[in-house]
C-alpha cells in the first residue's frame, strides 16, 4: 500500500481537525479573555500575556514545521521570527483574531502543500530542524501533537474562564471548512 493511498489523506484530515479546533477556539474566545494579561494562562516557559499568545505560538510553529527547515523561514507580515528567539521575545501587542485566522488559513494551505509533496523516500529523511532528532514522518506527527496540545489548553481556558468551549473535532475535511 502506498503513502498516497492512506497516510497522506489520514494525516491531512487529522491536521484539519486539530486546526479546526484552534480556529474554533480563536473565534469563540470572548474579547475580555483574548488579551487579558491579568489572567494569563500559566503553561509556557515565557511570561504569557494572554490567550491570543498561545493561539499565535501554535500557528507560528505549525507554519515553521510545515517548512522544510528553519533556514530562511519567515512568517507573513505582521508576524516575525522572534518566536524562535532564545531571548523569549514576545510580540509588542496582541495580534487580532482576524490576523491569526488569516495566518492560520495560509498555514493550513502551506501544510497541505507540504504533505502533498511527501514521498515514501522523503519521509525517511532527517526533518531539517537541528533541535529535533527525527525524520520527516515523525515531524508530521510531532507537529500534529503540538497543535492538539495547545488546542486542549485553549479549550480548557475557555471552559474555566468563559464557562464553555467548542466541541471536540474528530475529523475534518482537508479543504479547511469547519465541521458543524
Amino acid at each position: 500500500m502506498e503513502l498516497e493511498s492512506w497516510w497522506k489523506p489520514s494525516l491531512l484530515r487529522q491536521f484539519a481537525a486539530a486546526i479546526a479546533m484552534i480556529e474554533k477556539a480563536i473565534r469563540d474566545c470572548p474579547d475580555e479573555i483574548w488579551a487579558d494579561s491579568a489572567r494569563p494562562p500559566e503553561w509556557h516557559d515565557r511570561d504569557i500575556v494572554g490567550f491570543w499568545y498561545v493561539a499565535y505560538h501554535t500557528i507560528f510553529f505549525l507554519d515553521l514545521y510545515s517548512s522544510e527547515s528553519a533556514t530562511g523561514f519567515q512568517p507573513p507580515p505582521p508576524f516575525t521570527a522572534d518566536e524562535m528567539s532564545p531571548e523569549g521575545l514576545l510580540p509588542h501587542q496582541p495580534y487580532t483574531k482576524d490576523e491569526l485566522l488569516d495566518y492560520l488559513g495560509a498555514t493550513r494551505r502551506k501544510l497541505a502543500d507540504r504533505v502533498g509533496q511527501l514521498t515514501e523516500q522523503s519521509v525517511l529523511l532527517p526533518c531539517g530542524f537541528s533541535w529535533l532528532k527525527m525524520n520527516v514522518a515523525e515531524l508530521q506527527l510531532y507537529n500534529l501533537r503540538h497543535v492538539q496540545h495547545h488546542a486542549g489548553q485553549l479549550y480548557l481556558v475557555l471552559r474555566q474562564q468563559a464557562g464553555a468551549a467548542p466541541r471536540w473535532v474528530s475529523v475534518a475535511p482537508i479543504d479547511g471548512s469547519l465541521p458543524e
